[in-house]
């Protein structure tokens, strides 16, 4: 029988070339889409799954109350996790973790710059990143050790074996021992190191780590097997009351702790506590999939209940000769798994072929898990659900027939199923004309952020780091880089333009409430900061050599005047962690973070003569290859021990917003896909209602029928159809795409405009669509139309 059945099925996709194509070309690219997205949301939610500590592993985060509001971070004081494992028993391992930071190391006369970073002894007795050599208990006890990876040990030493107990040369200043290899990171890591340096060894760099008001590195927990985790938060979040003795009604501070499997997804904060973050596009583009195989679903629900009527005689015959209902609901419903399994089988060979751009648009290293089982039964499970969702209704219409009424050929389909079909159509174009309002409204959003006037000029500006030799000889430098053409400006930052992290609660001035503490964002710069990045200013003047006393002065922004509330403020004292100075200047409001945040108060500080930062160098417009070849030659006779690096700003600036460049480049992909697979079904049912209406436009014909108005005839229906979509769609989606930009401070706005251009885009499609079938309906002879009836 199932042969049988089989027979039949393969006969009537045979014999309907044309639909069968629709229907299987429909549903091939909705899985496609599909399997592409789902892989992404599995290698999302499988980023740090791998440690088989991972039950136990635990980030902790730290929220500050001051200023009216709760404000959660990751940053903690940078020996918060030595003492926590001290005084807490129920914590069984723990590490402070430092900045990810390029640094060169050295062998003989090879020199690299590798990304990397510092934890304390108990780093890999918690993490699963195995040792290739050496201990995990000791990798990472001594100051004068480092683990490194496997390609580094290659890189130097040419292999893990030869690499241990060898001596690496760290920033031209330190000698390291390698005390262990590890393996390469896998790439569903969110921690990315090359290599990883003793804590020691940091603090002894970063002496202001030390102190328990100052904030910066992470650190992480491991509970012990029988630890109650509820209570373990419960004693945290305290625990800085002994130990941060700056805190006062004005200020204070509480501890908590997230599961570090959680941190990759949910590291945005609110009111202190991690809610949300990148399971948001997690979840925005499993709707999308969702969407998308629903779409494929109703064209094969349309165009099969559409070419219903084809069926009928069979139908009726079969009924006739004792098949029950029940057997032809299990055959129609096995057509059309048999259908969906020839798409899966195209929409693999698709996903296969696609793969590799996918990862180039999403930056990800995604391969297709053909070794996995759970994949295979999960994609049977797809197979088998999107089959049985697409074949239902028509295995249930088609059963329903009534042989008598069939046989005497007066089969039609009903108003009941016509009605069905419609809405089908609805729904299927209110997705896409969804996913063409969400497409535009991204789109907006990212080019307002390209395009946004931060208040300085972010092209032509270059950071070079400050590091090595170059540090003592900023000034040479500078003043040889001036000399050079295509150099405009040169200055110094502790920070770049696009991150300025460091912040402080500890500035006074004349007036402050003695309970209101402020944050502010602190920043160290050199001369001529202002006229490097072309800020603009209110009020004052910038830092210059003419006044001996500018170190100890302060320049602030907007919205620094605006909290401190001075109505003339040039001249005005104003002090930082105890260093009395005046405000010389007004900065006008830039923006020196993500548009995410807000701008927030900043004190800028002149240290011409510190030893970290960058340098900024401005070149003339259409001069940036010029002068990065001058510069290139100045750094490697200035600094001969460090490969010469730099970055653009305008491509640093870029990078803060990676997530929403993919959100719209995929956006615009699956938008289209989904308006193509719903014009297949669209051309489908145009070609299927023409067909049917061929006697009654050769009627019209006869009588006089204009072309025009025959063709509106056969339009008209399915443009109704496609503006009560986009009537339906168009709030729901600007209410999703409102709640969207709410993540954003500063963000586009949702104009009129967008849903007009969505709505004539669908119109549009949908009349192109139907339009050739129509007409080619339209333009046959009455006379052959009528006769071949």
């Amino acid at each position: 029988m199932i042969k049988n059945y089989l027979k039949i099925a393969w006969r009537n996709l045979w014999k309907n070339k044309f639909f069968s194509t629709i229907n299987i070309l429909g549903l091939a690219l909705g899985m496609a889409c599909s399997i592409l997205i789902l892989l992404w949301v599995q290698n999302e939610l499988n980023v740090d799954a791998f440690h088989a500590n991972g039950p136990s592993l635990y980030t902790v985060f730290e929220r500050q109350y001051y200023d009216g509001k709760v404000v959660g971070q990751y940053s903690v004081p940078g020996v918060l996790a030595n003492e926590m494992k001290k005084v807490i028993p129920e914590i069984k391992y723990a590490t402070n973790y430092g900045f990810n930071g390029d640094n060169t190391f050295r062998v003989g006369n090879k020199i690299l710059k590798l990304k990397g970073n510092a934890a304390d002894s108990d780093f890999f007795k918690m993490f699963s990143y195995p040792l290739l050599e050496g201990n995990a208990k000791t990798a990472l006890n001594s100051p004068a050790g480092v683990a490194i990876s496997r390609k580094m040990a290659g890189e130097f030493f040419g292999s893990p074996h030869d690499a241990i107990g060898k001596i690496i040369r760290y920033n031209n200043k330190t000698n390291f021992t390698v005390t262990a290899v590890f393996e390469d990171l896998p790439e569903n890591s969110s921690l990315k190191f090359e290599y990883l340096v003793n804590w020691d060894s940091f603090l002894k760099e970063n002496d202001w780590a030390k102190q328990w008001g100052n904030n910066g590195p992470g650190a992480y927990i491991m509970l012990r097997a029988d630890a109650n985790p509820a209570l373990v938060d419960k004693k945290i979040s305290r625990f800085l009351d002994k130990y941060n003795k700056e805190q006062s009604k004005a200020f204070r501070e509480e501890l908590g702790m997230q599961k570090f499997s959680d941190v990759y997804l949910y590291s945005h904060f609110t009111n202190g506590k991690p809610d949300g973050g990148r399971i948001e596009y997690v979840h925005l583009f499993s709707i999308v999939a969702a969407f998308i195989i629903l779409i494929a679903c109703i064209n094969f629900m349309n165009l099969t209940t559409a070419r219903s009527v084809k069926r009928a005689r069979e139908i009726g015959v079969r009924k006739v000769v004792g098949a029950v209902r029940g057997v032809l609901i299990r055959q129609f419903m096995g057509e059309a798994i048999l259908l969906t399994f020839l798409a899966v089988v195209i929409s693999i060979a698709l996903v296969i072929i696609l793969l590799p751009v996918f990862n180039s648009v999403t930056q990800k290293q995604i391969s297709y898990p053909f070794g996995h089982l759970t994949f295979w039964l999960w994609l049977f499970g797809l197979t088998f659900i999107t089959g049985f969702i697409s074949g239902s209704y028509p295995a249930l219409f088609l059963s329903s027939f009534n042989p008598v009424t069939v046989l005497k050929g007066a089969a039609k389909l009903s108003t009941g199923s016509a009605l069905f079909r419609k809405v089908l159509v609805v729904v299927q174009f209110g997705l896409s004309v969804f996913l063409i309002i969400g497409t535009i409204v991204v789109s907006k959003q990212v080019n307002y952020i390209q395009t946004k006037d931060l208040g300085y000029d972010r092209e032509n500006l270059i950071y070079i780091p400050l590091e090595g030799d170059l540090t003592a000889k900023y000034k040479i430098f500078k003043n040889e880089a001036l000399k050079m053409p295509g150099i405009q400006q040169v200055t110094r930052m502790s920070m770049t333009p696009t991150n300025f992290g460091s912040s402080t609660g500890g500035v006074q001035w004349d007036g402050k409430d003695p309970n209101l503490n402020v944050e502010f964002t602190q920043v160290s710069v050199g001369y001529d900061f202002v006229s490097a990045l072309k800020l603009k200013m209110t009020d004052g003047r910038d830092y210059s050599r003419d006044y001996v006393t500018d170190t100890s002065n302060y320049l602030i922004n907007e919205a620094a005047l605006s909290r401190i509330g001075y109505k003339n403020p040039v001249g005005k004292p104003l002090t930082m962690w105890g260093k009395k100075g005046k405000i010389v200047g007004i900065l006008k409001d830039f923006h020196f973070n993500s548009l995410h945040e807000p701008i927030y108060p900043l004190i800028v500080r002149l240290r011409e003569n510190e030893d970290y930062g960058n340098i900024l160098v401005r070149t003339h417009p259409g001069q940036t290859k010029q002068a990065l070849a001058s510069i290139e030659k100045l750094c490697k006779e200035l600094n001969p021990d460090f490969t010469f690096t730099y970055a653009f700003s305008d491509e640093e600036y870029q990078k803060l917003y990676n997530n929403e460049q993919v959100v719209g480049r995929l956006s615009n992909v699956f938008a289209f896909i989904a308006i193509f697979i719903s014009c297949l079904g669209l051309l489908g049912l145009a070609m299927f209602t023409a067909e049917q209406r061929v006697k009654e436009i050769g009627i019209r014909k006869v009588l006089g029928a204009s072309a025009a108005s025959l063709f509106t005839l056969l339009s008209r229906e399915f443009l109704i159809l496609v503006f009560i979509a986009l009537l339906i769609a168009t709030p729901i989606a600007w209410y999703a795409m409102y709640k969207w930009l709410q993540a954003y401070t500063y963000r586009t706005s949702i104009e009129w405009w967008v849903f007009a251009l969505s709505g004539v885009m669908a119109i549009a499609i949908a009349l192109l669509t139907v339009s050739f079938q129509s007409a080619k309906a339209v333009l046959v002879n009455p006379v052959k139309s009528l006769r071949s009836e």
